[in-house]
């Protein structure tokens, strides 16, 4: 069989169907898989996809493989990625499969996978393409091994009956929700109208093709309907998903939109109330805002890595009750279980905002500066990750207090900071800049410039 060692990415598997990911690739990937499984004891392996066209074959082919291997096979069916995740949990297997391209345009698909509660990244999933081309796996039973089983089973009721269980709304709230006809559009009406809301619904008829607008809340673009809703109509908040369900976006009434980290403000606020001391994660893009409000509100910050494998991983690591991450990834231990769920977290928000008269004062009252979005210097394959080690090793920001190195460069400033680190997933130097006021971050993005020129003449920088 022929495998593309370009789709085994730093956090999942992800490639063109047909092309780069085939049917084979998704069967050798559940054979790799399953021989790693009974390796850490683990005999059941739970399967999902989202509504990606080519999502029923490619999770037929994985659940063969991990059959093949000897593994049981529970299949969920079509469901937003933390589903798969819930599964695992319930089943008590710590082993699961999302075939998924999240917010990748149509012809993508993937796989998010963990294994014995470890969601893999990095060396693991380079593990999985060097056991396979090793191996050469041909379709068919491990030789002196018992085909693994498969049965279907409906997770939602569970999953739904343990949300209601525990978050309670203060009183109905008026919401509109868009999910760019994502997966998340099968089950967001039901989750919010169970807890007291009453539902706009935005494109959430499950379509692969995404007819409307990409499914990725993470771009202003794709929430401009979702804002004229909100402002048009009588809702209070708008929530936005991504293709597979476990990023939220957030907008006001005035057409605001509440960016992951100030979210996540809100959320550490709420959860230090009744954890004080408790350690909050957040990763390197994040404002620095966050750190301040967890301080303020009692709380321990600690920045990490970007990359939802390695926040979930800094989580257990240090049994935080709260993480999350620029991208809309927010991780809540505390009252769950510790991975990243738009869903869930939409309805933690509107717990928390329905306690107030006003959710849209409230989230625009969030703390706030000037700054730019993701910024991207593309390179060739490879050259983004030499440019930021040059600029760790040489790099000068003279009017920084502070330079942090765990993911790329971040320099903090009196007024503002500076990032500047490695893409895992594409070519590219992800910037960002924040700053008290426009001329501040006019001088630091001016430093930055300086800094990463003196390494690389040869770039041409986006501002």
């Amino acid at each position: 069989m022929t495998i593309f060692p370009s789709i085994f990415k730093a956090y999942d598997i992800r490639g063109v169907v047909d092309e780069t990911l085939t049917e084979d690739a998704a069967y050798c990937v559940g054979r790799a898989l399953g021989q790693l499984a009974l390796s850490r004891g683990k005999t059941e392996a739970v399967v999902g996809r989202d509504g990606r066209l080519s999502g029923p074959r490619l999770c037929w082919a994985l659940a063969e493989g991990f059959r093949d291997a000897g593994v049981n096979v529970v299949d969920v069916g079509m469901v937003a990625t933390p589903l798969v995740y819930f599964a695992t949990f319930l089943l008590d297997s710590g082993t699961g499969v999302q075939v998924t391209g999240s917010h990748n345009p149509p012809q993508y698909n993937g796989l998010k996978m963990m294994v014995a509660g470890e969601t893999l990244y990095g060396d693991t999933i380079q593990g999985l393409l060097t056991w396979i081309q090793a191996e050469n796996p041909q379709r068919g039973v491990v030789p002196g091994v018992e085909r693994g089983s498969y049965r279907e089973l409906d997770v939602w009721p569970d999953y739904l009956a343990n949300i209601l269980g525990h978050v309670k709304l203060a009183r109905p709230m008026k919401i509109a929700v868009d999910c760019g006809n994502g997966v998340a559009g099968a089950f967001a009406k039901i989750l919010y109208e169970s807890l007291g809301c009453d539902v706009t619904e935005l494109f959430c008829e499950v379509d692969g093709n995404f007819p409307n607008h990409h499914p990725d809340p993470a771009h202003p673009e794709n929430l401009q309907d979702l804002i004229a809703c909100v402002k048009n109509g009588d809702a209070e908040i708008g929530l936005a998903f991504d293709g597979d369900g476990d990023r939220l976006g957030v907008v006001t009434k005035d057409g605001e939109i509440i960016y992951p980290d100030r979210q996540l403000i809100l959320f550490a606020r709420d959860v230090i109330a009744r954890n004080p001391g408790a350690t909050v994660i957040y990763d390197v893009k994040c404002t620095r805002h966050v750190a301040k409000a967890v301080k303020a509100a009692g709380g321990e910050p600690l920045m990490w890595k970007t990359g939802h494998s390695l926040i979930k991983a800094k989580l257990k690591e240090t049994g935080a009750p709260l993480a999350g991450e620029m991208s809309g990834h927010v991780f809540f231990k505390e009252r769950w279980f510790g991975f990243d769920d738009g869903l869930y977290a939409g309805a933690r928000l509107l717990e928390i905002l329905s306690r107030g008269s006003d959710p849209s004062a409230e989230l625009n009252a969030l703390p706030n500066s000037s700054s730019t979005p993701e910024l991207q210097l593309q390179t060739a394959e490879g050259v983004n990750f030499d440019i930021v080690k040059r600029l760790q090793a040489e790099g000068k920001f003279p009017s920084s207090e502070s330079v942090n190195t765990i993911d790329g460069v971040r320099a903090e400033y009196a007024d503002g900071f500076g990032l500047a680190r490695p893409s895992n997933t594409t070519p590219v130097v992800v910037m960002r800049f924040e700053a008290d006021t426009d001329a501040a971050l006019a001088r630091i993005q001016g430093e930055f410039k300086a800094a990463i020129l003196a390494v690389a003449p040869e770039v041409t920088l986006p501002f």
